[in-house]
């Protein structure tokens, strides 16, 4: 699987409860960034499931172009 098209040229943080998980979006179509709301059927891409180990706020990627998915890593500076 390639890395999606850019949804965004910042992170989005989100308050994520422990325990629970989140689905993100990998390749860029969703209206609903970060996160998927199935855009991706009928391609390559598939959601990415993040459950968090703690409560506490998460930077999600919409750059897509991570290498730490789901997470913002800053590749969102390089172009």
């Amino acid at each position: 699987m390639g890395k999606g098209e850019r949804a965004g040229d910042s992170p989005i943080g989100i308050d994520v409860v422990e325990g629970k998980s989140y689905y993100w979006c990998s390749c860029g179509k969703s209206s609903k960034q970060p996160f998927c709301d199935g855009s991706h059927k009928g391609t390559e891409f598939k959601s990415l499931v993040y459950k968090a180990n703690q409560s506490k706020k998460v930077f999600f990627c919409t750059c897509k172009q991570t290498n730490d998915q789901p997470l913002c890593d800053g590749s969102h500076n390089i172009r």
